[in-house]
């Protein structure tokens, strides 16, 4: 499975797992969104950056996944903590992320950079930041 992931360009973040100081990518609700329960490993994660600009630049593969059951504001503080290696976040995204009742943690390695390319996003909504699309050849645009 193919997806398309969005990154915090004000944090620098495609920068950071293209170096691979940041190895596990966050996303996290009150309730149970998108990524959750639908990453595996082996799964092929592209990156974009939320600027608008609308070009891939890097790939990675998934190599593990974690979807927390529902927690507290303590225990959702505490894994976030546990992984801040990995996570690399900024203050801002700390802040987002720390008392989510879900959390979900992807691990990507294999980073690498591609030719740049941009997607058509007219069958996804306008808010998400993860999209699931199968075959990234579907959303490719020529």
């Amino acid at each position: 499975m193919d997806h398309v992931v969005y990154v915090d360009y004000k944090a620098g973040e495609l920068e950071r797992i293209i170096s691979g100081d940041k190895t596990i990518i966050l996303r996290g609700a009150a309730g149970r969104k998108l990524p959750y329960g639908r990453v595996d490993p082996g799964d092929i994660l592209y990156f974009i950056r939320n600027n608008g600009e609308g070009l891939i630049r890097a790939k990675g593969v998934v190599s593990e996944v974690f979807n927390s059951e529902k927690m507290n504001a303590e225990e959702s503080t505490n894994l976030v903590d546990l992984h801040s290696d990995g996570l690399e976040l900024s203050d801002k995204q700390y802040r987002k992320y720390t008392g989510k009742r879900y959390l979900v943690l992807v691990t990507v390695g294999l980073v690498s950079e591609v030719e740049p390319f941009r997607i058509d996003r007219s069958e996804y909504g306008n808010m998400d930041d993860w999209l699931l699309v199968g075959d990234i050849n579907t959303v490719k645009m020529l």
